[in-house]
């Protein structure tokens, strides 16, 4: 049942949220909140961090209670006071962080809490069919017996996907679901979407990556500041339109390109080898932005990690300002100016349970030190002055780090090795999980720090992005380096790729 735009004025939606309103105290979520999804739709939810559509989604799944507003499905007026209620009548989310069992099988996370038994045990050989049944039915092979801990990321989504279809949803709601995904892996799972949409199934679709919207969205409704601002066919709507829709404000540039004057030469990597890596040789200069591209496991975190001393090399050399340094581990990169923001800015990068400040000063202590204690006046002093330069939002330096949104935890970060004054910053995935707001910001400060004079490198699986700030591009390739990208400008996303594969 494929989905007509055309059609929809004489149709029934499949499902409406129509007017929602959450408060919390002090706080309004979602002041008014509509969405209307049509069977065999995949309708796109946009909008910054804050703009209310993860409340919007808790609030259709019974996590969160409305103060106004109605949801309807299939033409009934629905309540839901649970999850449970939600799947129930058809509805499921399937969110970034998978909510699987690791240390169980595919099959028994599959038919979690609707198992059969006999005489009180769970049946095995029912597990195992209903598992072929569903994955013949996507299309996909996945051993039932493996275990969930051993699959890939791409596997574990199929397997949240086929427990939706196993629960008999309606509605699928999938919040990010290609963040962690390889370009090939995304477009496997679209291959999936559209064959569920066929069977008439309404997929809600959440996602920052707005090439994607444009991929595989039917239509877009765009959330601002808690409200709905507007919801059009995809066929009608621009990238640029849309993030201006987004952001509340015109957007010239998406990727702000500043002149700054490239010099001498800061950090050249001659021949570092390491466990996924052969024979690495590439040098970046003061002022400049260079691009790491390449496929996942082409080896570009690994480079990372290598330069930043997280993991030990097995040759080669480093040379900053033309003189050869030893890195050894991440207290040597810092001590000789070389900084890392990790892909993983929460498991990698934050203490999350201790505060912004405590997270900024984790690598400046000694800075603030005299025999032993901390000067905490000046430590804060410090702190509210990146704060201010790098414009987090934060409500006091007491915060906790995991409070903190995506884009506020990454300046936080960058906060962190600026007053370690790096001359070589390393970002890794800097936008990724951030709102294209957020992004901006991050570009203008990637730019601003090269304009410092620093060495820049970006790892990025976002095409457009790599392209849009980078000066140059290096392509990897399993652990090697695949070509070289000088003329950025006049490169397209195929140039990348044909590199990289």
């Amino acid at each position: 049942m494929p989905f007509n735009n055309n059609d929809i004025s004489a149709t029934t939606p499949l499902l409406r949220l129509k007017g929602i309103r959450k408060e919390f105290p002090g706080v309004v979520a979602v002041a008014d909140g509509s969405l209307d999804l049509y069977r065999g739709e995949i309708h796109a939810l946009v909008g910054e961090n804050g703009a209310g559509k993860s409340t919007l989604i808790k609030v259709l799944m019974g996590v969160h209670k409305a103060d106004r507003g109605e949801i309807v499905l299939s033409g009934e007026k629905v309540h839901f006071d649970s999850p449970i209620d939600a799947h129930r009548a058809g509805i499921t989310t399937i969110y970034q962080e998978f909510t699987l069992v690791g240390t169980l099988s595919v099959r028994a996370n599959l038919l979690l809490g609707q198992e059969k038994t006999r005489k009180g045990i769970i049946d095995n050989n029912y597990e195992s069919e209903s598992a072929r049944r569903i994955f013949e039915q996507l299309g996909i092979k996945i051993d039932p017996e493996k275990r969930v801990d051993q699959l890939t990321v791409a596997e574990q989504q199929m397997v949240e996907i086929g427990r939706a279809l196993l629960f008999d949803a309606r509605v699928l709601v999938m919040d990010e679901p290609t963040a962690a995904l390889t370009p090939r892996e995304v477009q496997t799972l679209f291959g999936i979407l559209r064959g569920l949409t066929a069977n008439g199934i309404g997929i809600i679709f959440i996602s920052h990556r707005l090439e994607e919207i444009f991929d595989i969205a039917d239509r877009v409704t765009v959330m601002r500041d808690g409200r709905t601002i507007e919801t059009r066919p995809v066929k009608e709507i621009n990238r640029k339109r849309l993030i201006e829709l987004m952001v509340g404000r015109p957007i010239e540039d998406e990727f702000p390109r500043p002149e700054h004057k490239i010099g001498e030469v800061r950090l050249r990597v001659q021949n570092l080898s390491g466990e996924k890596l052969e024979n690495l040789s590439f040098e970046v200069r003061g002022g400049e932005i260079l691009g790491l591209a390449g496929l996942m496991g082409a080896g570009r975190t690994e480079a990372a990690r290598l330069i930043f001393g997280a993991d030990k090399s097995t040759g080669g050399e480093i040379v900053l300002d033309g003189k050869n340094v030893s890195v050894r581990s991440p207290r040597d990169a810092i001590r000789n100016g070389i900084s890392l923001l990790t892909e993983d800015r929460k498991g990698q990068g934050l203490v999350l349970k201790l505060s912004a400040r405590d997270n900024f000063s984790l690598a400046n202590l000694k800075s603030w030190s005299r025999l032993g204690w901390i000067d905490q006046k000046q430590e804060t002093a410090r702190f509210y002055e990146r704060v201010k330069n790098l414009n987090i939002k934060i409500s006091s330096a007491e915060q906790k780090a995991e409070d903190l949104s995506g884009g506020n935890q990454q300046k936080l970060l960058v906060a962190r090795w600026l007053e370690t004054d790096s001359q070589v910053v390393i970002f890794d995935e800097p936008t990724r999980g951030i709102d294209v707001g957020a992004k901006y910001e991050m570009y203008l400060l990637i730019n601003e720090l090269a304009a410092m004079g620093k060495a820049i490198v970006v790892i990025s699986s976002d095409l457009p992005e790599v392209l849009g700030i980078s000066d140059r591009i290096i392509v990897m390739k399993e652990g090697k380096i695949a070509g070289e990208i000088i003329d950025v400008r006049k490169a397209s996303q195929e140039d990348v790729m044909a590199l990289a594969v």
